[in-house]
């Protein structure tokens, strides 16, 4: 038997693997496209897409299509969802900007497996065509917009969005946990007025909650709106009446999440403002989970020659020379992700302003960096959280000892002393190497009994 089978496509015949689902369209993305195979489209784009085309046979049932075939179409896009023919499609997220061969690329599996099960021969065009039957009412234009929506949606619901609650939780415990800890305050990374651990780690929680607000904001507002109906240019040529209703009907069932249809389908197929608006809030979570890391990198440095006030979890040792080294690993892996997605936030931000008139053409390329930084965000929150804050313990002798030595206590005094003696009396004692106290009466500015009734930690928190 020949390893090789004859599919054609408008431009001519092609040669494809026998045991491949795909046609000639795939084949000659794969020659014009050679990038290695770690760049291919994300799978849930793929699964997304097959989303679409069962949602599309549904409707098209109801406008002629016939029952055989849709029967197969669904089918096969029911087993593409489910993952079991990942490997048929190998296409590269480096290809034409709409999209236009991952979509050939489903359309031409979903034809093939359809094929196989109506007739027992694998591929070709009848009697399911990948054209007329799986792609029918729609275009590249709509369709693949719509899924990476569907894509982004599905995957943040799925892992982003469990990861960032897992972290919320963590961080809000030892807010609780650390509630009672009176520690010095630091802006401008110098001491300043004391507060407790307990709401140092009530910011980051907030700062998670703030950001998880923003990322369910900009998936109902910016990604539950869908483009399909478009087809080519925003006009809806070659839809039934009733179609983008439909559409976005089955589609909501399908996937269970409320999708509605684009009030204005010019702009959903111009422009990718949505996913350029997603990435936004993704980017505005690592800048945030870079902060809280870096903090906490700080606050944990030592153990016994940096600031010492936390002690990290031990997950592995920290040097292949240093005997007893541990490192805070999880920051480091965290600050690296947060890292990657700011870099791919200005992808997509040079992604959505390019495409002229009619189509943004730089849809693979926005939606997989999109997919990237959801999943990264996902792993690395979500280890984060487990690894390290779930571990997180205040060393609070160390605490202690460095509010003790703060000279910012003297706050506390200028509102009965002044602010320039309490300033006095601040650079004395750094000066002299004494304590506020031993410093303020030294310059006679305050008594013993006074300084000791307004300098209270616990009550400046």
């Amino acid at each position: 038997m020949s390893d090789t089978r004859t599919e054609s496509d408008s431009i001519g015949p092609m040669e494809v693997p026998a045991s491949a689902y795909w046609g000639a369209q795939t084949r000659r993305s794969l020659q014009n496209f050679p990038f290695p195979s770690h760049q291919r489209m994300p799978v849930q784009i793929v699964h997304a897409l097959a989303a679409v085309k069962l949602a599309a046979s549904r409707v098209n049932r109801k406008h002629g299509l016939a029952s055989n075939l849709a029967d197969a179409i669904e089918a096969a896009a029911a087993q593409i969802r489910a993952g079991e023919y990942d490997e048929q499609f190998p296409l590269t997220i480096f290809q034409t900007g709409s999209g236009t061969q991952t979509n050939m690329n489903v359309n031409e599996v979903i034809a093939g497996i359809a094929n196989e099960e109506l007739t027992g021969s694998r591929g070709g065009k009848e009697p399911v065509h990948p054209n007329d039957h799986v792609n029918k009412s729609q275009s590249s234009n709509d369709s693949f917009p719509t899924a990476l929506h569907i894509a982004a949606v599905l995957t943040s619901r799925q892992s982003l969005l469990p990861a960032i609650a897992t972290l919320h939780l963590a961080l809000d415990g030892k807010a609780n946990e650390f509630a009672g800890i009176v520690k010095i305050g630091r802006t401008h990374t110098q001491d300043a007025t004391p507060l407790t651990l307990g709401q140092e780690f009530s910011g980051y929680a907030a700062q998670i909650a703030s950001c998880r607000e923003r990322l369910q904001d900009s998936l109902e507002r910016d990604l539950s709106v869908l483009a399909i109906g478009g087809t080519a240019v925003g006009t809806g040529l070659n839809t039934p009446a009733g179609w983008r209703g439909d559409m976005v009907a089955a589609l909501s069932d399908i996937t269970g999440h409320r999708f509605r249809p684009a009030d204005n389908a010019f702009e959903q197929l111009a422009a990718r403002d949505g996913l350029v608006s997603y990435s936004g809030a993704l980017n505005t979570l690592a800048v945030a989970l870079n902060k809280i890391a870096n903090d906490i990198r700080l606050l944990a440095s030592g153990p016994r020659s940096g600031l010492g006030e936390l002690s990290l979890p031990a997950n592995e040792p920290g040097s292949s020379i240093m005997p007893g080294k541990v490192n805070p690993t999880q920051v480091e892996m965290l600050t690296m992700v947060a890292a990657q997605v700011i870099g791919n936030h200005q992808a997509i931000t040079v992604g959505g302003m390019q495409g002229q008139f009619e189509l943004n053409t730089f849809m693979p390329l926005i939606g997989a960096n999109v997919l990237q930084s959801i999943e990264l965000l996902a792993v690395g929150v979500d280890s984060f959280a487990k690894r390290c804050i779930e571990g997180v313990e205040a060393n609070e002798e160390r605490i202690t000892e460095l509010v003790e030595r703060s000279l910012m206590l003297v706050t506390a005094l200028a509102p009965e002393i002044g602010y320039d003696n309490a300033a006095k009396i601040a650079k004395h004692a750094l000066e002299s190497s004494q304590t506020l106290k031993q410093a303020g009466i030294e310059l006679g500015l305050v008594d013993a009994q006074t300084f000791a009734r307004l300098v209270r930690p616990q009550d400046m928190v």
